[in-house]
């Protein structure tokens, strides 16, 4: 996350009878009193073992249009300009939930994150070959260029990048672009083109090159070069990851057999996803079978944890949500979870800088966090190899959404600076594709070997703790604290991933 985030899944539902299929081909409820205004998409679930191949005809009953039909895991993408439209869903046999999503989103977060703080240049000697390559610390730090002595990635390998889609043009991308296995799912259903999945924002560029930049001897160099990185764009311009488009991004990972995504963003229609809700259990439900769709196919899912300095076992208050409309302080417990970091089976991330302290911004908790990266630390952590604190990667040479702190140019490649435990997660993917590189692809194995080599990283002394005081929580304002031995803690779980001792 310079971004937020979130996920999780269920199994997919046997056929159900032909009288009840003839039943959810008809609305239980009639439209034609309905009042019509704005085209809204919905997220339409069914029920445990009930079947949605017939929800073309109950779509167009209840008055509106299907989008897609997500067959395998009994979930449908609708829009309709009707207000009766998500009742009449609900009244029909079959049907589990309906809920429009178009108030329903999240968006990158990166913009909370210190930005103030006045930049230095530093001249680096080349590492990895690339001219670049000295100025990253994050590398060095997770022993990545190491590790590329043992594999840099298989070309057979396929790591996914769920975010804003990517510049496809950028010199230090192009050679490992996977544009047959590129999509946009912007809006819910997959589209193919190449301008649909370019990057328009900037984060997703900028995650991409930290996962699988080329060592072509120019600019910077990715944890897993030689791997192919396939874009999913399913965050818009503004940042936004409405629930519609991250469902399609899981099941498009899924069925095209990726081995790995990363998910630097929280998806939902709140930050804290509140199972007892009815409006935001129906979009958990939805994500939450995409993933287990997609894990179920081989998929791993690396994911950002945010960075609100937020205990994500502990939760108390949301006062953010929704994200895109006016906040509404709210209560919130451990029924409600951050997708996709707290789904079950994801390695959730955490952020450290370049002293290998957590990040001051970075969300921890126990049974969340599996491991560390780095992600930066403009604050606490600036030192003689990271002097603003950041992680440098590949941004688009265009007009983008965000800003960078410090912008560094290689001939007409461009490079940017940012913060974030979106900027963590992509340093994990990269190392799951080298470990996927090795022939180990079944997610379970993978999730072990990630936590069995990390290098164990305790919870701080009182005096470094001290100095996250400033800090607190955003969400309750409670102080930051860190629970746990230096086998396994809220703040690092089982340590900082450790790239060589991956491979090796």
């Amino acid at each position: 996350m310079g971004v937020r985030l979130r996920l999780v899944g269920l199994r997919p539902r046997a056929a159900v009878t032909a009288a009840a299929l003839a039943v959810l081909s008809f609305p239980a409820a009639p439209v034609h009193a309905a009042t019509t205004g704005a085209v809204q998409t919905y997220i339409v679930t069914y029920q445990d073992g009930a079947s949605s191949s017939g929800a073309a005809a109950l779509i167009q009953g209840a008055g509106g249009q299907l989008v897609y039909n997500y067959q395998q895991i009994g979930v449908v993408i609708a829009r309709s300009d009707r207000s009766d439209f998500a009742a009449n869903l609900r009244s029909a046999a079959g049907v589990d939930g309906a809920v429009a999503t178009t108030n329903f989103a999240t968006r990158l977060d990166d913009s909370q994150l210190d930005s103030s703080a006045a930049d230095t240049s530093v001249n680096a000697t080349p590492l990895s070959g690339d001219n670049l390559s000295g100025l990253q610390w994050d590398m060095t730090q997770i022993k990545a260029f190491d590790a590329q002595s043992v594999t840099s990635g298989s070309r057979n390998v396929i790591a996914g990048d769920i975010d804003t889609g990517v510049d496809f043009t950028h010199p230090d991308l192009a050679p490992n672009v996977d544009f047959a296995n590129s999509v946009s799912c912007l809006g819910g259903a997959p589209d193919q083109a190449p301008s649909a999945w370019k990057d328009d924002n900037g984060h997703g560029t900028h995650t991409a090159g930290t996962i699988a930049a080329a060592r072509n001897r120019t600019g910077i160099v990715g944890v897993a070069p030689n791997v192919r990185l396939a874009a999913i764009k399913a965050g818009n311009v503004d940042g936004f990851f409405f629930p519609e488009s991250v469902v399609c991004a899981f099941m498009w990972a899924g069925t095209h057999h990726f081995n790995v995504t990363n998910n630097s963003y929280f998806a939902d229609p709140f930050y804290f996803n509140c199972k007892n809700d009815p409006t935001q259990r129906a979009i958990w439900k939805a994500e939450a079978r995409a993933i287990r769709f997609a894990m179920q196919q081989g998929v791993t899912v690396v994911a950002a944890e945010g960075n609100f300095s937020d205990d994500l076992a502990h939760p108390t208050q949301d006062i953010q949500s929704p994200d895109n409309a006016t906040p509404v302080p709210r209560p919130v417990g451990n029924e409600c979870v951050v997708i996709p970091t707290e789904i079950p089976g994801v390695i959730g991330v955490t952020a450290d800088g370049n002293l290998q302290q957590k990040s001051f911004y970075s969300n921890y908790g126990v049974g969340v966090t599996q491991v560390t990266a780095p992600g930066g630390d403009s604050r606490l952590q600036r030192t003689a190899a990271a002097v603003n604190g950041r992680v440098l990667s590949t941004f688009p040479s265009y007009p983008v959404a965000i800003n960078c702190v410090r912008v560094v140019f290689d001939g007409a490649a461009k490079y940017c600076y940012l913060q974030g435990t979106s900027m963590a997660s992509p340093h994990v993917t990269g190392v799951v594709a080298l470990i996927e590189s090795l022939g180990i692809t079944n997610p379970g194995q993978v999730a072990a070997r990630v936590n069995n080599t990390a290098d164990a990283m305790a919870c701080p002394s009182a005096t470094v703790l001290a100095e996250y005081a400033p800090f607190p929580s955003v969400n309750n304002g409670a102080a930051q604290a860190c629970v746990g031995g230096p086998g396994y803690n809220s703040w690092y779980g089982h340590g900082q991933v450790d790239a060589l001792s991956a491979v090796s």
